[in-house]
């Protein structure tokens, strides 16, 4: 079988921080990379699945949210996947990484969906570890640019 795209990047090389993974005809993919591959620090599963909660919830309530097709995890719990229609431009795709990462940070309450009527698993999350993660990864961002969206060699 042919080798999928993300298998081609070598994870060794991988640090935090948002990538352009693919572009598929007007659909982009971007890799926001919270935890360094195979580093042995990974994402819990209660912290991602807040995290899920309340950056889908904050990027589909943008400016930007009829561009937004999905907001996901990464199986390897080291990040997510944010797939945009290409009528977002990269800058916004930062623009609303970074500002839903703050959102994260930020939040306090209920956390959108997590009623047992709204969620398939709602009693796994966890807000503070989330907003532990989402405070790191904006000091990653903080002044990232288009140029840093690119996977080094």
């Amino acid at each position: 079988m042919k080798k999928i795209a993300s298998f081609t990047v070598n994870h060794d090389k991988l640090e935090t921080g948002m990538y352009l993974s693919r572009m598929d005809g007007d659909v982009v993919t971007y890799d926001i990379r919270m935890k360094k591959p195979n580093g042995g620090d990974y994402l819990g599963n209660g912290e991602l699945h807040t995290i899920e909660h309340l950056f889908a919830t904050y990027a589909r309530n943008s400016a930007v949210s009829d561009g937004v097709i999905y907001v996901g995890p990464m199986g390897c719990r080291t990040g997510f996947y944010l797939l945009v229609r290409d009528r977002v431009s990269h800058r916004q795709a930062i623009s609303l990484v970074q500002d839903s990462f703050r959102f994260i940070a930020d939040f306090e309450g209920e956390i959108p969906g997590s009623k047992k009527e709204e969620c398939g698993n709602y009693l796994e999350h966890d807000l503070a570890k989330a907003k532990e993660t989402a405070e790191k990864m904006l000091v990653v961002l903080e002044k990232y640019n288009e140029e840093k969206l690119y996977y080094k060699e």
